[in-house]
């Protein structure tokens, strides 16, 4: 059974797809935009390529954009078909195809616990290591996330290929437990062994955003430039970072620079971009800051897929930018469109049903909140997915809109777990010191 580059099993021996698979290997653990001519050189020098199949699957429900259910659905179709005609392909290629029926059934954390168990067989396979580390981060299982990459880790030989690109997942996986300076150590190894690993960059910028090492945030990403400029948009969400760097020193107009020239330089309904976009300007919103009129961009896109629930982190950013264009018909359509998907079957439908309509609920309302009811979505935040970074838009705005000093004390103490105090949780708290209760403080930061 021939092997790629990074240890993936084919039945396939043309030496021209192999080549391919290894370059769209690369192309996603880099995040670089070369997977999908990689994808369609290796189809074109083997049809049948069952691994080629199953990553065109697993790009679409990465996406996650309701549109794309059906050409999932497709490649499943034509993974399964070339399964068939290689008599069940090899162990590494039959799991791909399993896993992929398993997401596109929406259990995203069963298809990542059938990619890990193929990893566990044979230490090294970066290919089904990295799409299980995306879908456990989609689908909110940050414990699972770093059992999976401790696991992927113990076995995996520091000088085989892809292991700067595992390092960099573990650093991740660690900063979302909490455990910073291992993150730390972790992604700086990570990025040593394999300077191409933005995630690994990333993974350190999430560390010192989180211990609020300002300086040091900027330093690093700026150092990091020419990695994650190469990248697809991803490069949009490093731009976000260092972006967040310089809104906490206060420096605005570099803030709307970079959002004008490298967070969102394009219209993009991708619901990655979004969240960079809705989040960074919900942030200068907060602060009373005149965005001009950059929220009527995103809005447009927000009014397009304001009945899509496929994901409730994207549906919730969504309901965001509805709310903050004065958008009050779509964002009723929105949460209506929720509220129908919590009603059914699947893991975002228990998401939803957790946390992700209580929250949007919330979002939609600008009516002060109880502790109790505070304390529960607080809690319960991580299961939407996305990392603490980015689910620090709705800490911030529960906080804004805790009802008494009781309810932002649980706030600020769930998000002092995840964040060094900053500027903004010093002005709210000094608000609040100033305010009878923290109501008007609500109606003027959400």
């Amino acid at each position: 059974m021939p092997s790629d580059n990074y240890g993936l099993r084919h039945s396939c021996d043309d030496h021209a797809a192999l080549a391919a698979m290894a370059d769209a290997t690369f192309a996603v653990a880099a995040h670089r935009p070369g997977a999908a001519p990689a994808l369609e050189a290796a189809l074109a020098a083997d049809p049948g390529c069952v691994a080629a199949r199953a990553l065109e699957g697993f790009a679409c429900l990465i996406l996650a954009r309701r549109e794309l259910d059906a050409p999932a659905r497709k490649a499943l179709a034509a993974a399964d078909a070339a399964l068939a005609a290689k008599r069940g392909g090899t162990p590494d290629e039959a799991a791909l195809v399993a896993a992929l029926g398993d997401a596109v059934a929406g259990r995203f954390r069963a298809a990542a616990d059938r990619l890990e168990a193929t990893c566990a067989t044979r230490p090294g396979l970066l290919l089904p290591f990295k799409i299980a580390q995306a879908l456990r981060f989609m689908a909110g299982d940050l414990p699972g996330m770093l059992a999976g990459s401790t696991h992927a880790l113990a076995g995996w030989d520091p000088e085989a290929p892809g292991f700067g690109f595992a390092a960099g997942c573990h650093a991740f996986a660690l900063e979302e437990a909490g455990r910073l300076a291992e993150a730390e150590r972790a992604g700086r190894r990570a990025v040593a062994a394999e300077p191409a690993d933005a995630w690994g960059l990333h993974a350190v910028a999430h560390v010192m955003e989180t211990d609020g090492r300002v300086g040091e945030g900027v330093s690093w990403i700026e150092a990091a430039r020419p990695v994650w400029t190469s990248c697809n948009n991803f490069g949009f969400h490093m731009a976000w970072h260092l972006a967040l760097f310089h809104l906490e020193r206060g420096e605005i107009d570099v803030v709307l620079a970079l959002y004008d020239r490298e967070i969102r330089p394009a219209p993009s309904e991708d619901f990655r971009d979004v969240a960079n976009a809705v989040s960074l300007l919900w942030r200068l919103r907060q602060d009373g800051i005149d965005v001009g009129d950059r929220w009527e961009d995103v809005a447009r896109t927000a009014r397009a897929r304001r009945r899509d629930a496929t994901l409730t982190f994207a549906a919730l950013h969504t309901l965001l930018a509805l709310v903050a264009a004065g958008e009050r018909t779509a964002a009723a359509e929105c949460l209506a469109a929720l509220e129908e998907r919590a009603a059914g079957d699947g893991e975002q439908a228990a998401v939803l049903r957790a946390v992700g309509l209580d929250l949007a609920r919330a979002l939609a309302s600008v009516a002060p909140l109880a502790p109790v009811r505070l304390a529960a979505l607080a809690r319960r935040l991580p299961l939407i997915g996305g990392s603490h970074a980015q689910r620090d838009v709705f800490l911030r705005t529960l906080a804004a809109r805790a009802s008494d000093r009781r309810g932002l004390g649980v706030v600020l103490a769930a998000r002092r777990r995840v964040k060094r105090p900053d500027r903004f949780a010093a002005r709210l708290t000094q608000s609040a010191m100033h305010e009878s209760g923290c109501a008007t403080t609500a109606l003027a930061l959400s």
